[in-house]
């Protein structure tokens, strides 16, 4: 095969260094700027409401129907909530809890949460609810 030929078969190759790079770019982009959302680690039916505000870095606390509440993914005894919310709010100076309480949860174990909240120095407690 003359020198021609081989220079005219390497001229119809794609190169595909420069793509992979954009490529490669634009993933590091997305994981940078994507929120991680932390979600309590069980299902929860939530109670209507008439008004509703979107609340940016919530740490939440999930009550189930049963009364037991969880946080991170994990159950946690009513006595810890205090612990379990001192290190999020640790990792979270500014964040804001947000209790997801089941319509047939205890309004104690609601109050609970928020009282050890409260004593964390959390003002900003609220409520979670369906639209």
């Amino acid at each position: 095969m003359s020198r021609r030929a081989e220079a005219e078969e390497d001229a119809g190759a794609i190169d595909l260094t420069p793509m992979l790079d954009v490529v490669f770019i634009m993933l590091i982009f997305f994981i940078v700027t994507a929120s991680f959302i932390k979600e309590p680690g069980t299902e929860i039916n939530r109670p209507d409401a008439t008004t509703a505000t979107l609340v940016k870095t919530p740490i939440l606390v999930a009550v189930t129907e049963g009364n037991k509440v969880w946080i991170n993914r994990n159950e946690v005894d009513i006595r810890q909530v205090k612990t379990q919310l001192q290190v999020l709010l640790a990792e979270t100076p500014r964040g804001k809890v947000v209790i997801q309480a089941d319509r047939e949860a205890n309004i104690k174990t609601l109050t609970e949460v928020a009282q050890a909240a409260r004593e964390l120095g959390v003002n900003a407690i609220s409520l979670s609810t369906e639209q």
